[in-house]
């Protein structure tokens, strides 16, 4: 009577890279008869059943092969090209349990399957388990906690249509207009456009600068003249700044100069103040423009205003 040995277990054809991985594995036998002599260069039958979860467990794939032996009486067929008897291979989850291959084999080459043998795979098919990454079942629920502390996950949907239409969500005020992503200011009582010996906001522009926001800013000296006193007996403070006129007003209680200025409204403005050194300075460097807005120049400038 004639019967075969298994000698190898089944191993796994690793597909290239660039490939898609194979719906098959590779599976080869040593063939003997029963005195042990190989049984060479023939075709043999064999059955081959893919069982889950024990060695007597359910088939979930069978298929037959009729492979021929070589010189050294090896067999080799590829699990999943032969002609299938139930079953889908390339369905088979080979991440739920642990599986088993049976094989049973007849040496004449036809279905009268006389041996049989089972062994467990002591690896799952880790290519063909890697495929199952190319689909997904289920929602996927995000675990990681550096992505939770964020404030990326906060964004919702809504969120992220009200940033796309972010210009809709924009309204427009008082001479402000808007039109696609220009935003302009119109109308207004003055232009913000000055130059230096304009005649506006109640004096003569004779200073001009940036701040750091990049607005321009500057200072207004006023047209009119006075003889009040800059200090009397009972009210001797003077500034102790040299650059800041605003600062030195305010010590100047009881000041009649200080007094003057504070009581000016010309432009509509109420921050009139006394010059302080460094400002004056200014308005000499820069007289030329002013006295050319007053024409003759033979005005008293005592007040300056900054805008």
């Amino acid at each position: 009577m004639k019967g075969i040995i298994t000698v190898c277990v089944a191993f796994f054809m690793i597909a290239s890279v660039f490939a898609q991985t194979p719906e098959k594995m590779s599976y080869q036998a040593v063939v003997r008869n029963s005195s042990n002599a190989l049984v060479t260069n023939i075709n043999v039958g064999m059955q081959i059943s893919i069982l889950q979860g024990s060695a007597s467990g359910t088939a979930v794939y069978v298929e037959t092969e009729t492979p021929t032996t070589n010189a050294n009486g090896l067999a080799s067929v590829e699990i999943g090209t032969g002609t299938v008897q139930s079953g889908n291979f390339s369905t088979i989850n080979w991440a739920n349990g642990i599986y088993f291959i049976k094989t049973e084999t007849d040496p004449t080459g036809g279905t009268s399957y006389t041996i049989t043998g089972t062994s467990q795979f002591l690896s799952v098919p880790y290519a063909l388990h890697a495929k199952t990454a190319d689909s997904v079942i289920g929602a996927v629920t995000e675990t990681d906690p550096v992505f939770g502390a964020s404030v990326a996950n906060g964004i919702t949907g809504t969120d992220t249509t009200i940033w796309n239409n972010k210009q809709n969500q924009l309204v427009a005020g008082t001479n402000v207009t808007i039109s696609g992503d220009t935003i302009s200011v119109t109308g207004g009582s003055y232009s913000n456009d000055f130059y230096l010996g304009q005649d506006t906001l109640g004096g003569i522009v004779f200073h001009i600068y940036r701040d750091q926001n990049g607005n321009q800013r500057g200072l207004i000296v006023n047209k009119n003249e006075s003889t009040a006193q800059w200090q009397t007996s009972a009210s001797s403070t003077n500034g102790t700044r040299s650059w800041d006129g605003v600062y030195n007003t305010n010590l100047m209680t009881g000041s009649p100069a200080a007094t003057y200025v504070n009581g000016l409204a010309d432009g509509g403005f109420t921050d009139w103040y006394i010059p302080s050194i460094d400002e004056l300075n200014i308005l000499f460097n820069n007289r030329f423009h002013a006295n050319k807005a007053l024409n003759a120049g033979s005005n008293t400038l005592l007040s300056t205003s900054d805008y």
